[in-house]
């Protein structure tokens, strides 16, 4: 149940979510979705990976949208010769000069931020994202046996290629888990690029202002999870990820599911549905999830924990496809009973 403080928070929530969309807007043109999933992911206090081709301004989003918050940003470029150390930081020998006695100091990599992006992920050996994966997961590294806690708000945004693979390390299933949203970055339509050219082509520099603090971000994270959600959505947003199991005990598997997916999404997915719709929730002002709220999330939950099979790729069927299959004809229990 939400408190009158709650309802106050929520409020404000929303004012900030458009306070920020106009400070990004000043630099970022269009883009409305990845904004938005960006946003709710952040709120969510989950980690985003965007997949889309190079010059779509990924990079320019993620570092702008630091801007806008206050936090402190770090970009790391993955490579392939890139070794955990130099994400997480090492540890150096110091010496004392009065004393003349050495000892270990430890200098902080740049996963020391609150906004790390993770620039071309899938060019970097698995040693080095298993290393990501701890941070991602335990908000702490692990150097020379000693745990270091990473600084709160902690959010990974990483970017990567679709369509070039050569040379590339793709990421393994249960990192691509921890991934709380997987976002497509598109083409901008027409009059979005004309505006596009316009503005970096001109004699012009958008100064963004700060709309939040690392503070009130935390705080109102919390505030999303206070958010309520009514038992018939809940179990709809289970069935939604139910169904996309080959599991013995499941009735009814729907054809699309049966036919093109090898894999399904696990229990993360469903955790990850309904907090994300408390966070779209929250940030369109609302005091409660709707249906469309995990309509709007379920893709970009979802399309990273599907595994379609060969049919999908001969018939050109892709995740994305079934996930809208599933949304367009799972029922909610409430409505039906109505």
């Amino acid at each position: 149940m939400l408190g009158d403080n709650d309802l106050e928070d929520i409020q404000h929530l929303g004012q900030a979510y458009q306070r920020l969309a106009g400070e990004l807007g000043k630099v970022i043109v269009g883009q409305h979705d990845v904004v938005e999933q960006l946003l709710v992911a952040m709120f969510a206090r989950g980690h985003c990976l965007l997949v889309g081709v190079p010059g779509l301004a990924k990079t320019l989003l993620i570092r702008t949208l630091a801007d806008t918050l206050s936090l402190r940003f770090s970009r790391v470029q993955f490579t392939p010769d890139l070794m955990p150390a130099d994400i997480t930081g090492t540890e150096v020998i110091q010496e004392d000069k009065a004393t003349g006695t050495r000892e270990f100091r430890f200098l902080e990599g740049p996963l020391f931020a609150n906004i790390v992006l993770a620039d071309e992920i899938n060019r970097t050996p698995p040693k080095t994202q298993a290393a990501l994966l701890e941070a991602m997961q335990e908000k702490q590294v692990t150097v020379g046996g000693q745990r270091y806690t990473l600084p709160e708000p902690f959010f990974v945004l990483a970017t990567q290629n679709p369509i070039e693979q050569e040379g590339t390390y793709p990421l393994p299933e249960a990192q691509l888990d921890r991934f709380m949203f997987m976002v497509h970055v598109d083409y901008p339509d027409a009059d979005e690029e004309l505006a596009i050219v316009k503005q970096t082509t001109a004699d012009f520099e958008a100064v963004v202002s700060e709309a939040l603090s690392a503070d009130e971000i935390l705080r109102l994270s919390h505030v999303v999870r206070r958010v309520p959600i009514a038992d018939h959505l809940a179990k709809y947003a289970i069935s939604l990820v139910r169904q996309t199991r080959k599991d013995k005990a499941a009735t009814a598997l729907p054809e699309i599911v049966s036919k093109y997916v090898s894999w399904g999404a696990g229990p993360r997915a469903s955790q990850y549905l309904v907090l994300a719709a408390k966070a779209r929730a929250a940030l369109a002002g609302r005091h409660c999830v709707e249906r469309e709220d995990l309509k709007a999330v379920a893709a970009p939950v979802l399309r990273h924990r599907l595994i379609t099979n060969f049919n999908a790729e001969a018939d050109g069927v892709t995740a994305d496809e079934v996930i809208k299959h599933l949304v367009d004809t799972t029922p909610v229990e409430a409505e039906s009973a109505a």
